[in-house]
């Protein structure tokens, strides 16, 4: 059995240890130790990584109660080693793991909902609850939450026997084997766990919740905590003072802009649809009455006013009428139109000739491929001489 000196300070970033035992798994070692501080993979929370001397460990298993550290080269049996903490891994994962007790025992105490779920991922935390809980709920639940982190409360550590644990009202994900491990935030928490933890809840510093969404019949949380609540609000913080600066517009007043912005978008896309709609009509009228097979490559058409083109070639020509947007560059969009053949089997051809994907009704088919249009207007010749 590994002594687990995580449990006695949960801020200890460097210990003295003795290698017990190195084995040879794959292409690493499993180093074991008579003590550690490094936390093995539990809780949903992933395994410590750091150093033993110079070696470095990559993460931490445990098997049978002995802790495994994982390495890139072997340790000797009997080495003494000084063994140090990622402690900027290590005390992130922390300030997650205690926000999501609060987040989890707020949850609890409000919903009765159970947290079914968890995962200390990285960048983010996500927190799945058996239960719906709205965008607003969710508001409240993260103000609560941060007014426990601004209590400084402490996290208590308690081992209760069998006979305690009897009388008292705690959360756990599983049925625990063994002596139960007890994390009590005063007010706020009261559940089973076996991953270190901040000593007071004011080391978490701050608690976002992120995002909320259904999650097989209940909602998935996403929870950012201390040091990566603050990259995530510096980021955004970064975003918008770019957009900003881009609209020339206070940063309180940028949705403003934006909603400006999009209702011009809106007003252009109209106007050009207008003007497009136009110009189609007059290159359709302009193609002679039973003009066999004609085709158009138009830079810059939506695929409504693409469709409204073959329409008014299909009522003037006889074949089928060939409608491409785009560019050589970028590839083509097309609309395959006719009133008297099915346009399918061109549709096929193009698609395997171009590495195209698109499909359509006999009447009327629609897809994108790539290719130059001197090429494309070849293989049109080509399909329709051996038609």
């Amino acid at each position: 059995m590994t002594e687990r000196l995580y449990y006695e300070d949960s801020h200890m970033k460097e210990f003295q240890a003795v290698v017990t035992a190195c084995e040879k798994e794959k292409d690493y070692w499993k180093i074991s130790l008579d003590r550690t501080a490094f936390f093995p993979e539990g809780g949903g929370q992933a395994g410590d990584c750091g150093l033993l001397n110079d070696t470095e460990i990559f993460d931490t298993h445990e098997k049978e109660g002995i802790i495994w550290h994982y390495a890139k080269a072997p340790l000797e049996p009997g080495t003494e080693v000084l063994g140090k903490i990622d402690w900027n891994i290590r005390f992130s994962r922390m300030q997650q793991h205690t926000g999501e007790h609060i987040v989890s025992g707020l949850v609890h105490a409000r919903f009765g909902y159970d947290n079914v779920g968890f995962h200390l991922g990285d960048p983010e935390v996500t927190l799945d609850f058996n239960g719906s809980i709205t965008r607003e709920e969710l508001a409240e639940i993260e103000l609560q939450a941060n007014q426990a982190v601004f209590a400084n409360l402490p996290v208590q550590i308690s081992c209760p026997s069998r006979e305690e644990l009897a009388s008292l009202e705690y959360r756990s994900k599983i049925e625990i084997q063994g002596q139960v491990r007890i994390v009590t935030i005063p007010g706020i928490d009261v559940c089973a766990c076996c991953a270190p933890h901040v000593e007071r809840t004011g080391e978490i510093g701050l608690i976002k919740l992120t995002s909320v969404q259904s999650h097989r019949g209940g909602v998935r949380i996403t929870l950012l905590a201390g040091d990566r609540a603050l990259l995530d609000y510096r980021e955004k913080e970064a975003g918008v003072k770019a957009v900003s600066v881009l609209l020339s517009a206070k940063e309180d007043r940028i949705a403003a802009a934006v909603e400006r912005l999009k209702q011009e978008a809106f007003d252009l896309r109209g106007r050009l649809m207008s003007l497009n709609l136009a110009r189609v009509r007059e290159k359709a009228a302009a193609v002679p009455e039973g003009a066999a097979d004609p085709v158009f490559f138009e830079a810059g058409l939506d695929m409504d006013t693409c469709r409204e083109f073959v329409n008014l070639l299909t009522a003037r020509c006889t074949g089928t009428a060939s409608v491409f947007s785009g560019n050589d560059t970028e590839g083509w969009r097309y609309i395959l139109g006719s009133r008297t053949e099915d346009t399918r089997p061109l549709c096929k051809y193009l698609n395997s000739e171009f590495s195209g994907k698109g499909g359509g009704k006999p009447e009327m088919v629609q897809g994108s491929l790539n290719g130059t249009q001197e090429k494309i207007m070849a293989a049109l010749d080509s399909f329709r001489e051996n038609r």
